[in-house]
């Protein structure tokens, strides 16, 4: 996989089951955990789980620095023939590794990946109100089609999810 010329201190690789660990490790903060549809703490096992199967598929993407997994990205396969044509995707990066390039080059790769090697018509990213990929969805030309308001109360506060979608041309 290639990687982001604006930041060099990094590399991208097909994921492998122990990334698991920078995830489950990553969603153990309520912080992080706030930008996925991840809303209890029993719940995140199950969800990394789901996340890092896509690699058996070659689905999934880890960012790594000197060889440590600092960020992951996975597409989400559609099991269904009639909508195989379009997938989910999340992308995590570490806190320490945010703002490198690293979380853009996670989308750039999932959108190549989703296009030459499974041949998707479009990918889709849900995000909430507040996060960081909404700045790297607008560049890479994803179309919110979606908002709705007061989605999930956390703390006492709602918040509104987006949903993004981008579509590849038929070339």
């Amino acid at each position: 996989m290639s990687q982001d010329n604006s930041a060099q201190d990094f590399d991208i690789r097909y994921s492998d089951p122990s990334d698991a660990e920078l995830l489950l490790s990553g969603l153990a903060c309520p912080k992080n955990r706030f930008h996925y549809p991840i809303t209890e703490e029993d719940e995140v096992e199950s969800f990394v789980k789901n996340w890092i199967g896509f690699s058996k598929f070659k689905a999934s993407l880890t960012a790594t620095v000197e060889e440590k997994a600092v960020g992951v990205g996975t597409l989400y396969l559609m099991p269904y023939r009639k909508i195989a044509h379009h997938a989910l995707f999340y992308v995590f990066v570490e806190d320490l590794f945010r703002r490198r390039g690293i979380g853009s080059s996670l989308v750039k790769n999932l959108l190549h990946l989703a296009k030459t090697r499974f041949g998707l018509r479009s990918l889709h990213c849900e995000v909430f109100e507040g996060s960081s990929l909404l700045s790297i969805l607008e560049k890479q030309q994803f179309l919110e089609f979606a908002c709705q308001e007061r989605y999930i109360k956390i703390d006492r506060r709602y918040y509104n999810r987006h949903l993004w979608e981008h579509f590849f041309d038929k070339s």
